[in-house]
């Protein structure tokens, strides 16, 4: 009887009130330090086993975030259904918030304050990182070269994209769909794995050895000598983007594809009846109406180019003038170990993304509207 009453007795304190609230608290509070330790702890991985990484990254991840909801649950639940209903959206938003906040918002604003430090970080130096960047007469042939890249790769490949989904939207829908799969088929590659492919097509040998390489087998073929393609500057930056195209032109052609079928008919035909042709319909007609979504795959694209790195770094690592702004940033930071240079060129890459990324925000306001 006595082990009865006490288990009532310790039921009864723990459906009090203040007891639910201080429970509750108290594991939102636990959760939250527990995130933040985790987080010091994968910014210093230096002695630590990887085992011990990998399952800490895991915990965080997976149950840290859980945690945290199923805390901050508790706390709405103990009050009034009328209020809960209305923090409960709120509360189902946090963990999510909270997490990226901080392991996104606050790396960016320190990022931010380390690109007007010294290489250490030790003090600051005021706009001398970005200076380098604009001045020095390096980092100026890789801006250049990312230009290049922003200008060329999303336009081409945009441009082939919507050429291909108006062609192939005339075949018949077997021969559509092949049609599609194959141009659509780099897409599942990586762009390690697409870069790998095309150091064999770019592959040189000496003359007189067996040229392993594709185009060097083509060009050899035809009484040529054989060429370091990815060392000719600066057509080697060219050769490097025009992987970039190949990558992105299937992603293009399936988006604007979607797109052309959406144009109404009428308008073709009322066009047509009115003595356009098939080439000023498309310009007319069809360009117009699907312009939004010209602008979205052309944006959605510049974002890719401006954060490639893969390509560049395993063509050439940025050698024979073909470095870009990411692969630098990369080599600034974790090669040379210079933090305050490294972070002013993930401030401009910031900067320049900011843009289209409130055109994208305003675009799809648009759409929904």
């Amino acid at each position: 009887m006595s082990d009865v009453s006490n288990s009532r007795t310790i039921s009864e304190m723990l459906d009090e009130p203040k007891i639910k609230v201080a429970f509750a608290i108290a594991a939102t509070a636990l959760t939250l330090a527990l995130l933040v330790g985790g987080f010091f702890f994968l910014r210093d991985v230096t002695r630590a086993p990887r085992i011990a990484i990998a399952a800490v990254a895991l915990i965080i991840g997976v149950g840290g975030v859980w945690a945290l909801f199923f805390s901050m649950n508790a706390i709405a639940e103990l009050f009034k259904p009328t209020v809960r209903d209305r923090i409960l959206p709120y509360v189902f938003l946090a963990p999510a918030v909270l997490v990226l906040g901080f392991y996104i918002v606050w790396p960016a604003i320190n990022t931010i304050n380390l690109s007007f430090m010294d290489r250490f970080g030790n003090e600051y130096i005021g706009l001398d990182n970005y200076a380098f960047i604009f001045t020095n007469e390096a980092m100026l042939v890789v801006l250049r070269n990312t230009l290049l890249w922003v200008l060329l790769a999303p336009t081409v490949a945009t441009a082939l994209g919507l050429l291909i989904a108006v062609m192939v939207d005339r075949f018949k829908p077997t021969a559509e769909k092949i049609t599609k799969s194959f141009i659509f088929l780099p897409m599942a590659i990586s762009f390690v794995g697409a870069s790998v492919i095309w150091r064999f097509v770019y592959a040189y040998q000496p003359p007189g050895l067996p040229q392993i390489g594709i185009l060097n087998a083509i060009y050899t073929a035809l009484g040529n000598d054989p060429l370091a393609w990815i060392t000719l500057r600066p057509r080697n930056n060219l050769f490097l983007i025009f992987i970039m195209v190949w990558l992105q032109t299937g992603f293009a052609m399936v988006i604007l594809s979607a797109a052309v079928k959406g144009v109404p008919k009428d308008l073709l035909e009322a066009a047509r009846i009115d003595g356009a042709s098939e080439v000023r319909s498309f310009f007319n007609v069809t360009i117009p109406y699907i312009q939004g979504t010209i602008l979205t795959v052309l944006t959605t694209i510049v974002f890719l180019v401006l954060k490639i790195f893969d390509v560049a770094y395993v063509m050439t690592s940025g050698q024979y003038g073909t470095n870009i702004v990411a692969l630098r940033m990369y080599q600034e930071a974790f090669v040379q170990r210079n933090f305050g240079r490294g972070s002013a060129l993930a401030v401009v890459l910031f900067v320049v993304v900011i843009p289209l990324l409130v055109r994208n925000v305003r675009g799809l306001k648009e759409t929904r509207g």
